[in-house]
C-alpha cells in the first residue's frame, strides 16, 4: 500500500523561471539515470524478491523505490516552477518553424503545447522514459551492482546539472539529491558486500557449478588490440578478486576452433545461390 503525504521530501523552488534550464532537468528525472528508472528498478527489484530469509533487502529496496517516487515529484515540482513565466506564444510559433525555436535557445516546445508548463516522463531531448532501462533479474547481487552503477551514472548527472547554473534554489535541491545518490552508492556497496561474503563468492551467479565452466579460461585476460597496455592492470596478474583463481595474461591469442563453414540453405528461404553463378 503506497501513502503519499503532500508535502515535498526537501524543497524544489528556483530563485527564478528558466525554460530552457528545464529542458535539461529532464535528464534526471525521464532519463536512462533518472529518478523514474531507480524507483522502477528497486521497487520491481523488492516485488520480485521470493527469498523470507532476505526480507532485509527487500525492506532496503522498497525503502528506496519509495524515495525515489519522492524524487520524481521535487525534480516534476522543480520542472514546472522553471517554466513558470515561460514565452508560451513564441513558442507556439517557435514549434512551427525549426529556424526559430533554435534561435530561442532551446527551450523544449513540449513543455508548452504538450504538458502545459509541466514535467514530461522524457529525457532531456525528449525521448520517452521506457522500462527497458531496468534491471530487476531476481539475482539480488546482480541486482544491487546493476543499482551501484545506476547511482553511480544518476549522481554524476546531478553533478554536471549542478554546475550548469547559479539558481540558488536548483542547486540547493540538486545539492540534496546529490547527497542521497551519495547514501545509495554506499548502501549499495554495503550490500553488495555482505551478499558477497554470505554467498561465499564474488562471480554472479554464485549457485553455478564451476566444474561446468571451462576454468583453464576462467581468468585469462586475451591481448585484442594492439600494443599491450592492457597487461599493466591488476587485471593481468596475481590473484583474481574472488581468490578462486590466477590472472594470465595471453599476448598473442590464437583460434581454437577451425573457421565455419555453413551448408546452403533451403532453396524456399531464396538465399544468395551457392556458388553465386553470376
Amino acid at each position: 500500500m503506497f501513502f503519499h503525504v503532500k508535502e515535498l521530501q526537501y524543497e524544489a523552488k528556483p530563485e527564478r523561471p528558466d525554460p530552457i534550464y528545464a529542458k535539461k532537468l529532464q535528464e534526471i528525472l525521464g532519463g536512462q539515470f533518472g529518478e523514474i528508472t531507480v524507483a522502477m528498478q528497486y521497487l520491481f527489484q523488492g516485488w520480485n524478491c521470493r527469498c523470507k530469509s532476505k526480507s532485509k533487502y527487500r525492506d532496503l529496496l522498497l525503502d528506496t523505490g519509495t524515495e525515489e517516487l519522492a524524487h520524481i515529484e521535487m525534480i516534476a515540482t522543480m520542472i514546472a516552477r522553471l517554466l513558470d513565466g515561460a514565452p508560451v506564444k513564441d513558442q507556439e510559433e517557435a514549434a512551427k518553424n525549426p529556424v526559430i525555436e533554435a534561435a530561442m535557445g532551446g527551450m523544449n516546445p513540449q513543455h508548452v503545447i504538450v504538458s502545459g508548463l509541466g514535467a514530461t516522463p522524457t529525457d532531456s531531448v525528449g525521448y520517452p522514459w521506457n522500462a527497458r532501462y531496468t534491471i530487476a533479474s531476481g539475482n539480488l547481487l546482480a541486482d544491487f551492482r546493476a543499482n551501484l552503477n545506476a547511482e553511480s551514472q544518476g549522481r554524476l548527472q546531478a553533478v554536471r546539472l549542478w554546475e550548469m547554473t547559479d539558481d540558488r534554489g536548483v542547486k540547493d535541491m540538486l545539492s540534496w539529491l546529490i547527497a542521497r545518490d551519495n547514501m545509495h552508492q554506499n548502501q549499495w556497496m554495503a550490500a553488495i558486500k555482505e551478499l558477497e561474503a554470505c554467498e561465499g563468492g564474488k562471480v554472479v551467479p554464485t549457485t553455478f557449478p564451476r566444474e561446468y565452466q571451462i576454468n583453464e579460461v576462467a581468468y585469462t585476460l586475451f591481448n585484442f588490440s594492439k600494443g599491450n597496455e592492457s597487461a599493466c592492470g591488476r587485471w593481468a596478474y596475481g590473484t583474481a578478486p574472488d581468490k578462486r583463481g590466477t590472472f594470465n595474461y595471453v599476448e598473442h591469442p590464437k583460434p581454437l576452433a577451425p573457421k565455419p563453414v555453413l551448408p546452403p540453405a533451403p532453396p524456399s528461404v531464396h538465399d544468395t545461390p551457392c556458388p553465386c553463378t553470376k
